[in-house]
């Protein structure tokens, strides 16, 4: 990644530090870091440049801000946010308020914040060529080039602390066991060392006798910070990334950094470009970061990040008129469990114990809803519902799904997945056809939009359950969808998908955007005297109650007569299929209520229960 080249815009004129500059060299006699929370002073202990940020915050006019370890959803209500949380253990968050817009300011206070080592990095970077240049190790992981450029960064520099003298003798640098196997070890943008200016480079940074760049303690956490960020991670990007509550990270040209927060909603960012050329560049490390390098023949780069995130990357001012721009969705840590689902009321627990019992037995289902209504993150908390002895193939695009099974193969496509593959091209098309021969009891498509859904229909035709994610804001609008370009279905096969469950981000009247399904939805047919389609609304959201009616009680084709049927009830007892229901539902309720709603917690405990034989039918007490 290349070296921060984006501008900072502080949304506060900054304060005047009337104490001592050595409050990072004696904290506890800081006046501002007694005054501080006890929380606070475990932070600023660890990472005093937490202490220099405080010290330029006016606190005289907008007061301390509030720390905060973990962030809950009840401060969504906060109106003038001035809180600060870590992302890391090095990175801070300050959100803070902005009196005149809607979105408030998204402050990343990290060690390079406060110390500007521009001037100094360009001669660590020449240091460390030749230091590299010679190395005999070779690091393959990220965390092992880490910690090889830590060591190399501490033979480079000199702290020199306060009133210390300078050695009067000329050290040696450890440089035993260095040989010639990492010269590509960084970015391809090091400074040359037989670049003309790499002299007067050199002579422009204090050293010690022995060649070590003289800095200060604070110096060197932010040189060791900003060469680590921008030469393995993703550059100024890395507070970002490292926050788990941001769910979308937006670069829309010349301009600050927008994010989507968890808690706080929309935010900008202090940091952003003022020039296409730098942003350009920063565009293009970014891409090659992915290993998916991006061109003006290739403008347009679906990607992931190391992290799993899903990157989209639109590159110049011919295509993008602010200049290049890109979006990053955030992968999730710990994959969202249907209880959390209920928590949110994004379904209920009705709704989440019908879907349960049709994914167990098998039924085909679709999540379809508009961009960004959550459709991953629901389907993603079914996969719980999957019996835990299945075998079970995701294909997809961009790796986003976690299924908690063991037997699980996970597929990605290669290239830029568009029709059939050409060359080294490896699409979903070609990825659903290879499932089909896998024997999988489940199928998991990241999203449906091309060709690749004849395949799938074919596999359930075959009897292979797929579950998949669709953009459709309705189930006529997705039956349009799929009996037309470029998907194809023959309407009568139409109805081998069983269920649609429609998905949106709506608004409430508080203002805030929730996610909701807004119906269950049965496929039961096509009538091909009216050319129509025939489906039950099993469940629907009220907007006046935020509540999930069960409008299909009685009336479920797929409970009744398919369900029901395999599992052996007999025609008279067919109606206590929603007996199970319940019964379920009651159990994901006592399940909540025992704290069991992480992701693999959840999957665990279910498995436990269906062991016991808890869920086994006892059709002769129907």
């Amino acid at each position: 990644m290349p070296a921060l080249t984006a501008t900072l815009n502080l949304p506060f004129k900054p304060a005047e530090n009337t104490e001592d500059n050595d409050c990072a060299n004696n904290i506890e006699g800081c006046a501002l870091y007694r005054m501080l929370p006890v929380n606070a002073k475990e932070y600023v202990k660890k990472a005093p440049h937490l202490l220099e940020y405080l010290h330029i915050f006016p606190v005289d006019e907008y007061g301390i801000p509030l720390f905060f370890s973990e962030l809950k959803r009840d401060l969504k209500s906060m109106t003038d946010p001035n809180l600060i949380y870590p992302a890391d253990d090095t990175v801070f968050i300050h959100i803070f308020f902005d009196p005149n817009d809607v979105r408030n300011y998204y402050i990343p206070v990290d060690p390079s914040f406060m110390h500007s080592v521009k001037e100094l990095l360009p001669a660590v970077e020449i240091k460390l060529v030749d230091l590299l240049d010679a190395l005999e190790e070779d690091p393959v992981t990220d965390e092992e080039r880490t910690e090889v450029l830590k060591r190399l960064i501490g033979q480079v520099l000199y702290v020199r602390n306060p009133g210390e003298a300078l050695p009067a003798l000329p050290g040696k640098q450890d440089q035993k066991g260095l040989g010639a196997k990492l010269k590509g070890f960084l970015n391809k943008d090091l400074t040359a060392r037989t670049n003309p200016h790499t002299t007067a480079i050199l002579a422009s940074v204090p050293q010690t006798p022995d060649g070590r760049i003289i800095v200060t303690p604070q110096e060197y956490k932010a040189i060791e910070y900003m060469v680590v960020r921008d030469k393995i991670d993703v550059g100024l990007l890395k507070p970002f990334i490292n926050d788990k509550y941001i769910e979308d990270i937006t670069v829309d040209g010349v301009g600050p950094i927008f994010i989507e927060h968890k808690i706080f909603k929309g935010l900008k960012s202090v940091v952003g470009w003022d020039n296409n050329e730098e942003l350009d560049t920063f565009v293009i490390k970014l891409a090659e970061r992915t290993k998916r390098p991006i061109t003006y023949r290739n403008p347009i780069v679906d990607a992931t990040l190391p992290d799993g995130s899903r990157i989209n990357i639109v590159y110049s001012t011919d295509i993008s008129r602010k200049g290049s721009n890109f979006t990053i969705r955030k992968a999730m840590e710990d994959p969202i469990s249907i209880l959390k689902l209920v928590e949110f009321k994004t379904c209920d627990y009705l709704v989440a114990a019908y879907l349960w019992i049709c994914i167990e037995n098998g039924m085909s289902l679709f999540m379809s809803g508009e961009t960004a209504s959550g459709k991953t993150t629901s389907l993603n908390a079914l996969t719980a519902f999957i019996p835990p002895e299945n075998k079970i193939v995701t294909i997809e695009d961009t790796p986003e799904l976690i299924v908690p099974h063991k037997n699980w193969t996970r597929e990605v496509s290669k290239g830029k997945g568009k029709g059939e593959g050409e060359g080294s091209d490896v699409t979903m098309f070609d990825l659903l056809k290879a499932a089909l021969r896998q024997r999988p009891n489940q199928i998991l498509v990241g999203e449906i939009r091309g060709i690749e859904g004849s395949v799938a229909f074919s596999a359930m035709q075959t009897g292979h359950p797929v579950l998949s994610t669709f953009h459709a804001a309705s189930v006529e609008k997705l039956i349009q969808r799929l009996c037309g370009d470029p998907i194809n279905i023959p309407k009568t096969h139409v109805d081998n998908l069983n269920i649609v469950v429609i998905q949106s981000a709506v608004k409430r009247p508080s203002g805030e955007t929730v996610r909701r399904m807004l119906s269950v939805n049965e496929l039961v047919g096509f009538n091909p005297e009216t050319q129509g389609f025939s489906f039950v609304e099993m469940f629907h959201w009220d907007p006046v109650t935020d509540n999930h009616e069960f409008t299909g009680r009685g009336s479920s084709y797929l409970l009744e007569n398919k369900i029901a049927t395999m599992l052996g009830i007999p025609e008279h007892k067919k109606a206590s299929i929603y007996e199970e229901v319940e019964k379920r539902a009651r159990i994901l309720e006592r399940l909540h209520k025992a704290g069991y709603t992480g992701f693999y917690d959840l999957y665990h405990m279910m498995t436990k229960i269906k062991k016991q034989g808890l869920l086994a039918i006892d059709i002769d007490s129907m």
